[in-house]
Order: C-alpha cells, then sequence, then structure tokens
C-alpha cells in the first residue's frame, strides 16, 4: 500500500512514505527510494558544525574510533592520492575503508569497501541504521544531518562494521570545517595541490585557501604535502610548526620524468630513499606524478622499513581512477578538469604528449562547466594553449550547469577554430566522435558532472 500511495505522491510524501516503512520494519523496500532520500536531504537541512558531527557520530556509536585513518584534502588530485594509497595498503593485505566524493554515477562509489564499493542491500541496511540516528536527534530538536555529514556516518558505520584497519578519508570542499574533520586522531594527514576554486567559500587567495586545508593537521600527526607553490607550503608549515605536527614536503624538482607515452607517464622520485627506482601512471595527466608520489611518500611512513618498495612499482602503475586523464574508448579521454588550476595541468599534460610523441590530429574537446566556476578564464586558457582542432559544447544536466549558448560564445571569442553548441550532452558526444574520427583524440573536461553524465550515456561507472 505504502508503494502505490508514494508513487502518486509528491517527494516530501514519498520520504514520508520511506520514514514510516524505517519506523514499522526497519527495512527498505527499494534501494532507489533510499536514494531519493539521500539526494532530498539538502531541501531540508543545511551544512552543520563539526560540533554537530561529533555528536552524530557519538550517537552511530564512534564508528572507527582507535582505527588509522589516512586524511586527505586538497584542491586537485585528492581522490587520486587515495586511489593509489588504497591500492598499496590492499597490496599489503590490509582491510581498507575508502570514503570519497563525489560520485560519479552512483551514490555507492563513495563508500569503498577493499577497493570495492558498497553493494546496494550494504547500502540500504546501513542506511537504516543511520536514519534511524538522524530520526533521534530531530526528536530532540537538534538539525537533521546534512547531505555529506549523512553520507560520511554511513561510511564510517560501514568500514566499522567490515572491520577496516585503515581508513582512507577524503575530504570534502574544504578541511578546517569539513565533516571528515571531526574524527579527532588521524594516523597521517595529506594535502594536495592548492587552488583557486570555490572561492566564494573558501577564500579568494591561494593563502586563504591553503588554511582552510591545513586545517586539516592535527597535533603531532605528520603531513604530507604538495610543495609546488611556495604561498600555500608557507601556510601548511606554518600550521604543522604550530601544531607540533612533523611535515614531509613533496617537491617538483624531486620528481623526474622518464618516459611520456600515449598511456602511461613513467618517473624517478629523487630523495634519500631510492633514487633508483622507476615508477609509472596508467596516465596521461602530468598531475598524477605528484599524486602517485605523494601516496608513495606516506605510504613509506606507514610501513617504515618494512616497507619493500620495489614491489609497490606493479601496484603503482595499475591503479587507474575514474574521470581523471581515463581513455574510455580509443582515443576517447574523460577528464574532470573543473577549475583553472585543473585546466593549467591538463593543458600542460597535452604540451608534453605532444612533445614527447608528435602533433595529434585531429585533437577534439568537449566542454561543459557548471555556472558557479570560472569558466571564462578556463576557456580562454584552454583556446589558447589546447590548440585544438574544434570544440564542442553542451549544458550538463544539472541546475547548476552554465548555459552552452553562453559557452560557446566565449570560446567563439578566443578561438578561430570550429565551435559546435549542440542541445543535448547524446548530440554533443556524437559530433564530438564524428570530428574525432578514427585516428585522432577526444577530450571530454570541464565539470565532474560531465563525466558521470558520459558514463551514463556509454554505460555506466565501468565504462
Amino acid at each position: 500500500r505504502d508503494r502505490s500511495v508514494s508513487r502518486g505522491l509528491g517527494d516530501v510524501y514519498k520520504r514520508q512514505a520511506v520514514e514510516f516503512r524505517l519506523r514499522k520494519t526497519g527495512k527498505i523496500v527499494k534501494y532507489e527510494e533510499v536514494v531519493r532520500y539521500i539526494e532530498d536531504i539538502p531541501k531540508f537541512t543545511k551544512k552543520h558544525t563539526l560540533l554537530h558531527t561529533r555528536e552524530f557520530m557519538r550517537r552511530l556509536g564512534n564508528p572507527c574510533q582507535g582505527r588509522k585513518v589516512l586524511h586527505v584534502a586538497g584542491t586537485n588530485g585528492k581522490g587520486s592520492v587515495c586511489a593509489y594509497m588504497q591500492a598499496i595498503l590492499l597490496f599489503e593485505g590490509k582491510r581498507v575503508g575508502f570514503f570519497t566524493s563525489p560520485h560519479l554515477v552512483k551514490l555507492n562509489e563513495r563508500i569503498r569497501i577493499n577497493g570495492k564499493d558498497i553493494d546496494d542491500d550494504t547500502f540500504c541496511r546501513i542506511f537504516a541504521k543511520v536514519r534511524q540516528v538522524a530520526e533521534e536527534l530531530e526528536k530532540e530538536g537538534l538539525e537533521h544531518p546534512s547531505y555529506f555529514e549523512f553520507l560520511y556516518g554511513m561510511g564510517m558505520l560501514a568500514f566499522e562494521e567490515n572491520d577496516a584497519e585503515y581508513i582512507v578519508l577524503e575530504t570534502g570542499l574544504g578541511g578546517k570545517l569539513d565533516a571528515t574533520n571531526s574524527f579527532e586522531h588521524p594516523f597521517l594527514s595529506v594535502i594536495t595541490s592548492i587552488g583557486l576554486d570555490h572561492t566564494e567559500i573558501l577564500g579568494d587567495t591561494i593563502e586563504k585557501i591553503a588554511g582552510e586545508k591545513a586545517g586539516i593537521i592535527k597535533k603531532g600527526v605528520p603531513v604530507f604535502f604538495d610543495g609546488s607553490d611556495e604561498r600555500s607550503s608557507r601556510v601548511i608549515e606554518e600550521t604543522a610548526e604550530n601544531v607540533e605536527a612533523p611535515w614531509y614536503k613533496m617537491e617538483k624538482d624531486a620528481l623526474k620524468i622518464q618516459e611520456i607515452t600515449d598511456k602511461h607517464i613513467a618517473f624517478s622520485i629523487l630523495d634519500e630513499y631510492d633514487n633508483n627506482t622507476v615508477w609509472q601512471v596508467a596516465s596521461t595527466g602530468i598531475y598524477q606524478v605528484m599524486n602517485a608520489a605523494l601516496a608513495i611518500r606516506a605510504m613509506r611512513y606507514t610501513f617504515g622499513d618494512k616497507a619493500e618498495i620495489c614491489k609497490w612499482q606493479k601496484v603503482v602503475a595499475s591503479v587507474k581512477w575514474q574521470g581523471r586523464m581515463e581513455e574510455v574508448l580509443p582515443g576517447v579521454i574523460f577528464d574532470g578538469a573543473h577549475n583553472l588550476a585543473a585546466i593549467r595541468e591538463f593543458t600542460k599534460s597535452i604540451r608534453l604528449q605532444r612533445e614527447a610523441e608528435g602533433e595529434i590530429h585531429p585533437l577534439i574537446i568537449l566542454f561543459s562547466a557548471v555556472a558557479d566556476k570560472d569558466y571564462s578564464h578556463m576557456i580562454e586558457l584552454l583556446c589558447k594553449e589546447s590548440k585544438a582542432d574544434a570544440y564542442v559544447i553542451a549544458k550538463v544536466d544539472n541546475k547548476r550547469g552554465a548555459q552552452a549558448d553562453t559557452l560557446a560564445a566565449l570560446f567563439r571569442k578566443y578561438t578561430d577554430r570550429p565551435v559546435y553548441r549542440e542541445d543535448t550532452l547524446a548530440d554533443a558526444f556524437t559530433r564530438a566522435l564524428n570530428e574525432k574520427g578514427s585516428e585522432g583524440k577526444l577530450y571530454c573536461l570541464g565539470s565532474l558532472y560531465l563525466v558521470g553524465e558520459l558514463k551514463e550515456l556509454i554505460g555506466g561507472e565501468d565504462a
């Protein structure tokens, strides 16, 4: 009866129908209803303080206390660093939980246990437990957990139930005020590259944003960070020293590129540990070299003298992270670059690949962006540096998506190459594939929403 009623009612009544089943039976009838409930959370609550998150986690039983948490913040590269660390931990025989965001196709992607997305049945069962605690908070006059808090609670509860030894914990938007920062005693911290993104929330300078990201640094807990930018490095070093946290800076001069092909980049790390090991990343994105090096350095600390570094080479070389210079079809690459710093790294990668492998023709770019990004400067840089043969533009199917006409007009301002504006993403992808032909390359970038929608279009998260 509840199912038939919920189909004919609006979202509010659907939520009440789900709550009714939870209260009466403690069971979830449909995975889709759980997803609908979670996606509806931003409509009735807001971001909260860390005190609220800690109270929420306390009522969940403070899951994962005493486990080794590897806490990762930064503007770009967080997910990739986490993926490399997860791979090494699994190779070493550890039980690993990995909490990440955003998801590209399915919510389950955010909660991974031993390298696999949480299955639907477990997702629904964990949801029921977390929803019960959320109801208790509301009954006592406290706010319902936010969207990110709720999923974070689900993740930590799932990791506890699966007896994870290590938790790889990726922050969401910031650091200092991020829900994941409610965990007070991590094993180590990692801070990836810092760039200008979410400036309306985190600040309008590199130093301010670095200060927010450095908020994850805890007293006495070692922090490993990307030292490529002197401005962010100063902030991170000062923050670490103020709380007596040992810090380890990975400088770009310590990374030597050995080879670049259209499938991988080989590099070595010039430090006191090993100058001779040649590493590979299965990506043409130059930024993955620093990300892999940070993860390797953090793992060296984790395993100490017991680490057999040479055995990690194949592990690192096998890691593929969705939507980061990911070749999903022959000559079709999805990249999640969605801010100016990431676009700069993308164009650098293209330039280095051209220098190593020769010119690529035709080179096509499919682009979309969300309205709250600095897409004007992103497009200007893309046109000047990528030198693509054609650009294809569409709007992502999201309320935040920038209008295709607006994006196309900017491309026409900065390039004399053909610019095609399409009504739907499916039409844009078809056009881009036709322009690419059998010999060219197609890069799709500008938004993770774009990557997610394209993955759905061609067959899901494993495409």
